[in-house]
This record gives structure tokens, C-alpha cells and sequence, in this order.
């Protein structure tokens, strides 16, 4: 996983509490953790590290009501909510279900971009991108239509893993993501013939109406909590035929939650209604895990759609 992201309170003697304080924590301390972050917001009462700091610790204490004010704390010191205490805050029952901060999902890949693809793959086995390229090709075999494509966009293209599976297949392939540092690695793959820092929904409203034959998501819709605005998007960006393929974690209920690991997870019925209310039709739904966590599948769905 990325480094933790620190942001300076711009006080010496605050940060250097902070620093304690998290030695401590690492050791297991965790009064004495929660006490010297406590020092750190009485010098510097905006730093916003020092208190999602503590919100974790008094989550882990225990603490649900000194943990929810430590995180909404920490969100009023940062607007942008680099951290993603709104995140902790859904995840604890005491928010309603709502987007992902765009600024925490840019500083976590930003963070994460330069040991990406070996924590991804070596570590947590992850295989999104072969899941789509297998399931695409039997979406076509079905309908006697031969896998290539002339204009593909993919979605959340972090370092170029799905571009690296479909090469053969596209002749033109954009690249949207978020994060900075990883569209500078895409572009290192030299697979884009246009890469774009963007959040995806903005980025798809950019696109022309029916100006892509495949639209790819691997492991980029779990950090979507509103599928519909996507799908619709990019059903108008789909030529006639066109497909759109991702992965998504999933969960035995219904609708989407917010799981541990702060991502996103889609119910098989929620995904089904959605590519329905979207205008696409459902070509394939695979009960396919893309990566693993703590050495065991995450359970996960593999999705091809096409536009009628």
C-alpha cells in the first residue's frame, strides 16, 4: 500500500507530536497515541492528519463517538479530505452513503504510483484486466463479431495493466484517470494515444456522442458509488454495438455498500437493474474475483454490456 499521507500542521512543535504519537501507535500504544495528537490540535487545532490520526485510534479503542468527531474534525481541516474521514465516517453508520472525495482518491494513487503494478499483482494477485479481456472475447464469439476494436477509452487506466491486455485488439486507446502519477506511468507504456487526468463520469461527458467501440473499468468502479450516471454516459459514448466492460467487488445484498477496505461493492441484482435503467443490454455476468485481500478472493463480478 501507498506511504500514509501526511499533511503539515505548519507548526514544528505540533508536527513532531504528530511524529511521536505515531511511533507510539505503531507499538501499540494507544493512550499514550491518542494523547500526544491531543497535544497536537490544542497547538495547532486545523491540523488535520493529527485528527483523523485519532479518529483511528479511538475506533480502535472503541471510542465510536470521540472517533466521529475526530474525523469530522479532520474533514473540516481539509475541505478536500485528502484522508477520507467522510470515507470512515460512511463506514461507521454515522454518514449516508455518498461519493468518493476525488482529492483522497487522487493523493492515494499519487502515492501509490510508483509501486502499483508489484502491489497490485505480486501481492494482492490481481487479474482484472484478464478476467475483461476473457469475458470481451466471449461476448463477441456470441454474437459472431470479431474482437477488435478501432476507438477504446479506459476508465481508471492507472499504470496501463488493461491497455497492456487488449494491445492487439485496439488500434486507439485513451486513457482517463485521476491521478497525475499514474498517467505519467501510462504514458511510459507508450499503448495511449491520448491520456487525460480526470475523474471518469467527467471525463466520459468530454467524449462524442457514439465515439468509442469499447469503454474498459478494471478495478476502477469501486471507487463508484453511482453506477447509473456512469452507465448512461457511456451508452451515448458507445457506438451501436460497442461494449463496456468492468469488474466490481460485490456483496450478497442488495444496492451498494461501503466495505472495509473503503471501496465500493455492488449487489449482482443492482448491476443488473442498473445496465437495464442505463439502456444496455447485458451480454455476460461473472461471478469472478479480480484481486485478493488478507490471501482470499474478494468477491467480485465481471460485467460485459453492449449498446443495442
Amino acid at each position: 500500500m501507498p506511504a500514509r499521507l501526511f499533511l503539515s500542521s505548519g507548526d514544528l512543535m505540533a508536527d513532531r507530536r504528530f511524529d511521536f504519537a505515531r511511533d507510539l501507535q505503531l507499538k501499540g500504544d494507544l493512550a499514550a497515541a491518542a494523547d500526544l495528537l491531543l497535544q497536537a490540535t490544542e497547538l495547532a487545532p486545523n491540523f488535520a492528519s493529527a485528527w483523523f490520526t485519532l479518529g483511528e485510534i479511538r475506533e480502535r479503542l472503541g471510542e465510536r463517538d470521540a472517533a466521529i468527531a475526530a474525523f469530522r474534525k479532520a474533514r473540516a481541516a481539509d475541505p478536500d479530505d485528502r484522508h477520507g474521514a467522510g470515507l470512515r465516517l460512511m463506514l461507521s453508520g454515522a454518514e449516508q452513503l455518498s461519493a468518493m472525495p476525488q482529492a483522497y482518491v487522487r493523493a492515494l494513487f499519487d502515492q501509490y504510483a510508483p509501486k502499483f503494478e508489484a502491489a497490485l499483482v505480486d501481492d494482492l494477485g490481481y487479474r482484472g484486466p484478464a478476467l475483461l479481456f476473457k469475458a470481451v472475447l466471449s461476448a463477441r464469439a456470441a454474437v459472431r463479431k470479431p474482437a477488435f476494436f478501432k476507438r477504446a477509452i479506459d476508465l481508471g487506466c492507472g499504470t496501463g495493466l488493461a491497455a497492456t491486455a487488449f494491445a492487439r485488439e485496439v488500434d486507439h486507446f485513451t486513457g482517463i484517470d485521476l491521478s497525475p502519477r499514474m498517467i505519467e506511468r501510462a504514458r511510459a507504456t507508450g499503448l495511449y494515444a491520448q491520456l487525460e487526468v480526470g475523474e471518469m463520469l467527467q471525463g466520459l461527458r468530454r467524449k462524442p456522442d457514439a465515439g468509442a467501440d469499447l469503454i474498459l473499468a478494471a478495478d476502477a468502479m469501486v471507487y463508484v458509488a453511482d453506477l447509473a450516471s456512469l452507465l448512461h454516459e457511456a451508452r451515448r459514448v458507445l457506438v451501436p454495438g460497442g461494449l463496456l466492460a468492468f469488474t466490481v467487488e460485490t456483496h450478497r445484498g442488495d444496492g451498494v455498500i461501503l466495505g472495509e477496505g473503503l471501496r465500493y461493492a455492488h449487489g449482482a441484482g443492482h448491476v443488473r437493474a442498473s445496465i437495464a435503467d442505463a439502456g444496455l443490454v447485458l451480454s455476460r455476468l461473472e461471478d469472478l474475483s479480480a484481486r485478493n485481500e488478507d490471501n482470499e478472493p474478494v468477491p467480485g463480478l465481471v460485467v460485459v454490456a453492449a449498446k443495442g
